[in-house]
């Protein structure tokens, strides 16, 4: 019995060989697949984000739910009050609640990432031959698409209320496209929290605490004109106030050279400090 337990393991250690052989010649011999671009890497990881909303479709309730009841409520609630019609005051407002909402949804971002860290995942990404910041780029290009459904959600349900842009399609277009620079710039204040604090629940609690104030404290709902004084100083220099002002001009047909600079300046400022700041605690998390 022995003597046949050693022939069969002889045996197979004959055909092991071989096959070990082959796979190293295999390995050796073929060149490695050229490293993935820093944008293809990026994307890779940007459809990964797409590809969770598709497994969990209640990811979307966000951008489509939410973005018609900011419109509808704040419309009927304060239309009449403060422009005397819904059909005036909707021309004034939807711009600026289209830059309030797609803003305020930039912080479920950090929320995403700081739910993979919790899991893991991102120890695997780390042992990538990638460009390291292509998965928290990944993660921001996904929530772009993200923005882009609520921007749409908002303006058709405000064509549907009344709202007539005189800039037509481009200046809807350009307005957007605005829109989604900052908010991909913005994203980043949240990439840092998710990396920064240890549960989903801190990384939402300060992003309320941090959003609301910006938001609210600018000129989405009415002229800052009718503020204080003290109050004016802090609205007209708020970066949301400035994208604000310039998504309603563009999509009123007007250029607004100097809010379009500012916004895109606040983006600029926004990418470098907390992207420094995000792929800093990233290498260290």
């Amino acid at each position: 019995m022995t003597t046949a337990t050693t022939t069969k393991d002889l045996g197979d250690a004959e055909l092991e060989a071989p096959r070990t052989k082959d796979l190293a010649s295999l390995l050796v011999a073929t060149e490695r697949p050229p490293r993935p671009s820093a944008w293809s890497a990026s994307l890779t990881f940007g459809w990964r984000a797409m590809l969770k909303i598709k497994h969990v479709p209640e990811q979307l309730f966000d951008v489509t739910a939410f973005p018609i009841m900011m419109v509808l409520m704040y419309t009927y609630l304060f239309g009449g009050a403060i422009a005397g019609s819904v059909d005036a005051y909707i021309q004034f407002l939807l711009p600026g609640i289209l830059t309030m909402s797609v803003v305020m949804i930039t912080m479920y971002t950090g929320v995403a990432v700081n739910n993979d860290i919790s899991k893991g995942v991102f120890d695997r990404f780390r042992t990538l031959p990638i460009w390291r910041p292509a998965p928290m780029v990944g993660y921001l290009l996904g929530d772009v698409v993200r923005y882009l459904i609520a921007s749409v959600v908002m303006l058709a349900v405000g064509l549907l209320i009344g709202y007539r842009p005189d800039g037509g399609p481009v200046g809807i277009a350009l307005g957007v496209a605005l829109l989604m620079v900052f908010s991909f710039s913005f994203s980043w204040i949240w990439t840092m929290f998710g990396l920064l604090l240890r549960t989903e629940k801190s990384v939402m609690g300060v992003s309320m605490m941090v959003i609301f104030p910006m938001t609210f404290l600018s000129n989405v709902f009415v002229d800052p004109s009718t503020m204080p004084g003290w109050l004016q100083a802090f609205v007209n220099n708020s970066p949301v106030t400035h994208v604000s002002t310039a998504v309603r001009e563009l999509m009123a047909g007007n250029w607004p050279a100097a809010d379009i600079a500012w916004s895109l300046g606040w983006s600029a400022v926004l990418v470098v400090v907390f992207g420094s700041v995000t792929m800093r605690l990233y290498n260290r998390k």
